[in-house]
């Protein structure tokens, strides 16, 4: 009673380390148990291995339990089917389509026989590599076996076919579940919703939310902000905003995701009074801000000219952002005409190591070809890792601006001879320069080969 009672224990310490991610204390706690004469059971075991799958990815998991084998054997512990759901979910995570094979087999020869939430994950595993054809036969193969689905099952397989692009498919299993029967839950429907919204098909989403309302269960805020989020990306405003205002009137908690989608919208519309008033009620609200609500706030402030205010805000949230921060302030800077505060700002953010894209870049570049400063431009093009058809038509604009059609031209043979595609407004700022210039052959040359290039990519 005594060991049993202390193996609970040890499994609830466990846990807890793992809840907070500190992984070392969860170890030394299994440590110190066995050196006190503890058995660990394999929920001890299971639990370790789930959290080295989640926090520190499969690799660390795997090399975890080839070198706990020994000590299992000590403890006269055998491996579940946890044990290898956990390692097989975790291989599939990081999209290791053949370890999860290995390991199915592995745990097939071992003598134990899978579950459903073996199936679930195969199935993931199959739709994360683009193979919806052996999700389905995993799928047939389980329910012969005599496996029940679960909504997970359900949830997977939908989420897998529209991932995919199989939105008929995905249509089709819920409408063959609705007349089985099968009572599914809101999250079914929320994934259904968002698919349509993602295909472009909002009529059927709005259906479906009706659908819903139909089968019993009341829609959450994430159904709601998912076919908002919809509205406003398909140029439907006004319905966007009126489902933002249902929401608020039927008493919805909003959640920094449904905020920011506001936000966003009224940003984008120039409803600058009421993306204002949607970010004081988001902070008043006390929920806790994410670096995407950081993100849209600091946008706020760059669109009204605030920039500085944007700068203080990212500072206040510490070192963690991501590279649409970097984005949004440069983009906000250079539009405000604190270029050299831009410059500083991108420096700083790549010494603190945090992350940035090319569109931080290409604003950079675009300005200082705005204020004819292209020895500057250049400066950051040559700094730059990856380079992308807005950088390239940015400098072949700016050495046009500054008459140098010599060096756009070769910039745009560049760019044909890399595959990189550039506006045909730049090709033709650049011709027309070449031709006012007199450099007429340089410009057949260069039209010449445009059309080349044309041609071979039909």
């Amino acid at each position: 009673m005594v060991c049993r009672f202390s193996t609970r224990l040890l499994n609830i310490s466990i846990a807890s380390f793992c809840k907070t991610q500190e992984l070392n204390k969860a170890e030394k706690a299994l440590i110190d148990a066995r050196k006190l004469g503890y058995s660990p059971d394999i929920v001890t075991y299971n639990t370790l291995i789930s959290a080295y799958c989640r926090l520190l990815g499969f690799d660390a998991a795997y090399n975890f339990f080839y070198e706990m084998s020994d000590a299992l054997r000590q403890d006269r512990v055998t491996p579940d089917v946890v044990t290898f759901n956990s390692l097989i979910a975790g291989a599939t995570r990081d999209r290791l389509l053949l370890v999860s094979l290995f390991l199915f087999a592995k745990m097939l020869r071992t003598g134990i026989l899978p579950d459903i939430w073996t199936c679930n994950t195969l199935m993931n595993c199959y739709f994360k590599t683009g193979q919806p054809q052996e999700a389905i036969r995993v799928h047939q193969n389980f329910l012969l076996d005599g496996l029940s689905p679960c909504a997970a099952t359900i949830n997977t397989m939908i989420n897998g076919f529209y991932e995919n692009g199989y939105v008929s498919n995905a249509l089709k299993m819920f409408w063959n579940y609705q007349r089985r029967g099968v009572s599914l839950p809101i999250i079914t429907y929320n994934i259904l919703i968002n698919g349509l919204c993602k295909s472009g098909r909002l009529y059927e989403a709005r259906n479906m939310l009706k659908e819903l309302e139909k089968s019993g269960h009341k829609p959450n805020v994430i159904t709601y902000t998912t076919v908002m989020k919809c509205c406003f990306r398909s140029g439907k405003i006004d319905q966007g905003f009126k489902i933002f205002r249902d929401m608020k009137r039927d008493g919805y908690t909003f959640d920094s995701y449904a905020y920011c989608t506001a936000i966003s919208a009224f940003i984008k519309v120039g409803m600058k009074k009421e993306a204002n008033d949607c970010t004081g009620q988001m902070i008043k609200s006390g929920i806790r801000l994410d670096m995407v609500s950081y993100n849209t706030i600091a946008n706020l402030y760059c669109k009204q000219g605030k920039c500085l205010d944007a700068m203080s805000l990212i500072s206040e949230k510490g070192s963690e952002s991501d590279e649409y921060t970097s984005a949004i302030l440069i983009d906000g800077l250079c539009k405000t005409g604190y270029v050299d505060k831009a410059v500083e700002q991108l420096k700083q953010m790549k010494a603190d190591g945090q992350k940035t894209n090319s569109v931080a870049y290409n604003c950079l570049i675009d300005r200082f070809c705005k204020e004819g400063r292209l020895e500057s431009a250049w400066k950051v093009f040559n700094e730059m890792e990856v380079k992308d058809s807005v950088t390239y038509t940015s400098l072949i604009h700016g050495l046009c601006k500054n008459q140098n059609f010599s060096l756009a031209s070769k910039l745009i043979l560049y760019c044909i001879n890399d595959g990189v595609g550039v506006p045909r407004s730049a090709n033709r700022a650049v011709l027309r320069g070449l031709r006012a210039s007199g450099a007429k052959r340089e410009e057949k040359d260069l039209k010449s080969k445009i059309r080349m290039a044309r041609y071979l990519r039909r």
